[in-house]
């Protein structure tokens, strides 16, 4: 009996169903004016329409299961790009010992942004903002590093926790959130250098990847300190960071780090710096031996004698970087995804229940599984939107605020002798009559991670 069972449910296949997908908020009842007046921008806006984010308490957010999908591809697309340049990947302690922050006089210098509590002892903590301390103290805890085993990459993706004055603008400034944050050791200066610069390469490659136009900017230290910063911006009216960047040549800088009122490039010397704004999605630092010297973090030079690692640190906002993109890729009306990041890429609309074509409906759940059967790629990305009580117009405006990259309509046109399906380009606003073959032949160039 138990083994016939078995066989029963081997030949049942699961259908992704737009019904059973977590999300609280209904897309046709949100706008309404009182909750209108606490968004603060057009990705928090949209987000919680389509019932991506829900508040918490202010400043922090429950991801629900479609934003979890899409920021696992982000971090995936991240491991990627931090494996190929030689990082390794660990996770370290969020809460963090009051004793590190004092060794390095950052306890004081953060001030109120540093979440401090005490534990039942008495004794100070804080929840980690950042980790230099926290990793320049495990790495000087090695006994025999060798000059041989340089550069060392260490990366973590975790929460991150910074008590913002007031926080707004949903994941792009909140006070607990998703952050990359590696750390480089080098033989010497010259060596934590090159490493700068292949991080920096890596970071432009990914934003590349996700299709977003980021500017590499000159940046303060600020409190991490050290002798080199940039900061990786997305260009948007929204963004809180004022830049100026020379039409003539490649020089773009924060404001902070120059006079705010002057007009020529400091680089070319003939072109003019024009102000603009962006979203501060990655921040890059050459650390030099500031934490090094202070935790002792050293290595066997060739000589067989210690010597103080050179640091680099360097930061990707995971949350920031889906809010982000979301605010400058979306319409005011609909979500619209980097390709990799989309949660899912291909939702397929069958007709409305009762409007005579049952068998429209069958077909429309056997296109489902014959994507994830000829398209390997697809598999665990196609959606039913099997609410066929709605009109395919409200199932349509509903994809469109979601983001599914590809909307495929399957109406009487899939009766037909050679069978024809509607697709929808959302990111293009295309739309074409596809048969099978061509259907596969689009989606088959879906790149997915």
């Amino acid at each position: 009996m138990m083994l016939c069972c078995r066989l029963k449910l081997q030949h049942i296949r699961p259908t992704l169903l737009v019904s059973r997908i977590y999300q609280p908020t209904s897309l046709r009842d949100v706008g309404q004016e009182s909750r209108q007046g606490e968004m603060t921008c057009k990705s928090q806006r949209l987000m919680q329409q389509a019932g991506l984010i829900h508040p918490s308490n202010p400043g922090c957010y429950y991801y629900l299961p479609a934003t979890v999908r899409s920021m696992e591809k982000l971090v995936r697309v991240i491991d990627q790009e931090m494996h190929g340049i030689g990082g390794q990947k660990l996770d370290m302690p969020s809460l963090c010992s009051a004793d590190l922050w004092k060794t390095s006089e950052r306890w004081d210098l953060m001030g109120k942004e540093l979440l401090r509590l005490k534990d039942r002892h008495g004794v100070d903590y804080c929840l980690g903002p950042t980790h230099e301390e926290a990793v320049t103290t495990l790495v000087a805890h090695q006994a025999h590093l060798s000059y041989k085993q340089l550069p060392l990459l260490l990366y973590q993706i975790t929460r991150k926790f910074r008590d913002e004055p007031k926080p707004r603008f949903g994941l792009l400034r909140g006070r607990e959130f998703y952050m990359k944050d590696m750390y480089s050791f080098d033989v010497s200066e010259e060596a934590a250098y090159q490493t700068y610069e292949s991080v920096c390469q890596a970071y432009t490659r990914l934003f590349a990847r996700l299709g977003l136009r980021c500017v590499q900017v000159q940046a303060d230290t600020g409190n991490i300190g050290g002798k080199l910063s940039h900061e990786f911006q997305l260009p948007a009216d929204i963004g809180e960071d004022r830049l100026l960047v020379c039409g003539d040549c490649s020089f773009s800088a924060n404001v902070e780090t120059m006079s705010s009122d002057r007009t020529d490039c400091p680089q070319c010397k003939t072109g003019t710096l024009v102000e603009s704004r962006g979203i501060e999605v990655g921040h890059t630092f050459y650390l030099g031996k500031k934490y090094s010297q202070v935790f002792n973090a050293t290595f066997s030079n060739a000589q067989n004698k210690p010597s103080v690692a050179e640091m680099g640190c360097y930061g990707l906002g995971v949350t920031r970087i889906l809010a982000a993109a979301i605010e400058v890729m979306s319409t005011e009306e609909g979500i619209r995804w980097p390709g990799l990041l989309a949660p899912y890429q291909v939702c397929v609309l069958p007709p409305k229940k009762g409007s005579k074509m049952d068998e429209v409906a069958v077909l429309a759940d056997n296109l489902v599984h014959t994507l994830g059967e000829a398209l390997p790629g697809l598999r665990g990305e196609v959606v039913l939107d099997d609410r066929t009580q709605m009109t395919i117009g409200k199932r349509l405006k509903d994809a469109s605020r979601l983001g599914y990259p590809y909307v495929i309509v399957v109406g009487q046109g899939a009766l037909e002798e050679t069978p024809r399906f509607e697709v929808i380009c959302q990111q293009t606003g295309e739309t074409m009559f596809l048969g099978q073959d061509g259907l596969l032949d689009l989606l088959g160039r879906v790149e997915t991670v």
